[in-house]
C-alpha cells in the first residue's frame, strides 16, 4: 500500500518545486558541509559523505518512528523522480525549432549544446532518460523493496551527494571517490535490471553484445541502460561528446544499421523505458505483497 499511494502522488503531483523538496534542501546541506570539510584527500571525501548522510539519515528514522505509515509513503513519494525524468526529456522532443531543444537538453546533459543538431540533442535526451530510468526510477524501487522507504531515501541521497561530488576532475578526483565509488555499488544491481526490462519491452540482442559494449562507456552502470534502449528502440545512441569545447571520443551503441533518431523513432524509445518502469512498478508491488 505504501508503494501503490507513493506512486499515485509522484503520477499525480511529481517534485515539488527546489524549495520545498527535501532533496534540494539535502543538496544545500552537502554544500554547506562541503564549505569546511572539503579537502582534496580520500579520507577527506570519506569523512564529508559520512558526516552529510548520517544526520539527515538519523532525523528520517526519527520521522518513521514517530510518523509511520503516513511519513514513509512521503519520503518513498520523494525518493522517486519518475514524472519529472518524463517532463524534461519530452521538453526536448516537442521542442518547436533547433535553439529551444538545445536549450532544453542543457538543462539535462553535463555537455556542450550550443552546436547540436536536432538529432544529437534528441540523442542525448535519450541517453539521459535512459541512465535517470534506473537511477530516478528502478533503483529507488529496488532499494524500497529491500529495506524499506529509509532504503530507498538513503539512496536518493547517495546518488545526489555522487551528481555533486563524483566527479573525475578537479576539485572532485579524490574528495568526491567516496561518493562516486559507493553510487556505482548501490546502483549496479538496479542499471542491469533496467537494461533486461528495456530489452524484453523492446527489439532485443544477446547479453554478451549487451556487456560488451556497456564497458566500454566511462560509467560501470550507465551504458547499460543506454545501450539496452539503443537496441530495445532499434536507435544508435552514443557517440562523441563536446564538454567545456572538448570533443570525447566515445563509441556509438546499438545494431550498426540502426535507426537515426528522428521523432518517430525518440518516441518509440520513450514508450520502451515508460512501460519498462511500469513494469518494474507492479514487479515490486509484487515482491513486497508476497513477502
Amino acid at each position: 500500500m505504501t508503494l501503490l499511494i507513493a506512486l499515485i502522488f509522484e503520477w499525480w503531483l511529481g517534485d515539488p518545486p527546489n524549495r520545498w523538496h527535501p532533496v534540494a534542501w539535502f543538496g544545500s546541506w552537502a554544500s554547506w558541509c562541503e564549505s569546511f570539510l572539503y579537502a582534496d584527500e580520500k579520507k577527506r571525501g570519506v569523512i564529508a559523505w559520512l558526516f552529510v548522510i548520517v544526520i539527515p539519515f538519523g532525523l528520517l528514522c526519527f520521522g518513521h518512528i514517530l510518523l509511520g505509515w503516513v511519513f514513509d509513503v512521503m519520503l518513498l513519494w520523494l525518493s522517486i523522480g519518475w514524472k519529472s525524468l518524463f517532463e524534461h526529456v519530452r521538453v526536448v522532443l516537442d521542442a518547436d525549432d533547433l535553439q529551444q531543444a538545445r536549450q532544453a537538453v542543457s538543462m539535462i546533459v553535463s555537455r556542450d549544446t550550443g552546436d547540436m543538431t536536432e538529432e544529437e540533442t534528441r540523442r542525448a535526451a535519450l541517453e539521459s532518460l535512459a541512465e535517470n530510468a534506473s537511477d530516478a526510477v528502478v533503483a529507488p524501487l529496488f532499494w524500497f523493496v529491500l529495506l524499506g522507504p529509509l532504503g530507498a531515501a538513503i539512496y536518493r541521497m547517495m546518488n545526489t551527494l555522487d551528481a555533486m561530488w563524483g566527479y573525475k576532475n578537479e576539485p572532485y578526483n579524490h574528495f568526491g571517490f567516496c561518493a562516486a565509488r559507493l553510487d556505482d555499488v548501490v546502483n549496479w544491481v538496479p542499471a542491469r535490471i533496467t537494461a533486461r526490462l528495456m530489452l524484453w519491452l523492446g527489439q532485443s540482442t544477446s547479453w554478451s553484445t549487451l556487456e560488451q559494449q556497456a564497458s566500454t562507456h566511462a560509467s560501470p552502470n550507465a551504458g547499460w541502460p543506454e545501450v539496452a534502449l539503443a537496441y530495445a528502440a532499434d536507435v544508435q545512441l552514443g557517440g562523441p561528446v563536446k564538454r567545456a569545447g572538448v570533443i570525447e571520443e566515445r563509441p556509438f551503441y546499438g545494431a550498426d544499421d540502426a535507426r537515426a533518431v528522428n521523432a518517430v523513432a525518440a518516441f518509440d524509445a520513450l514508450l520502451i523505458v515508460r512501460n519498462s518502469l511500469l513494469l518494474a512498478a507492479v514487479a515490486a508491488m509484487v515482491v513486497t505483497l508476497v513477502f
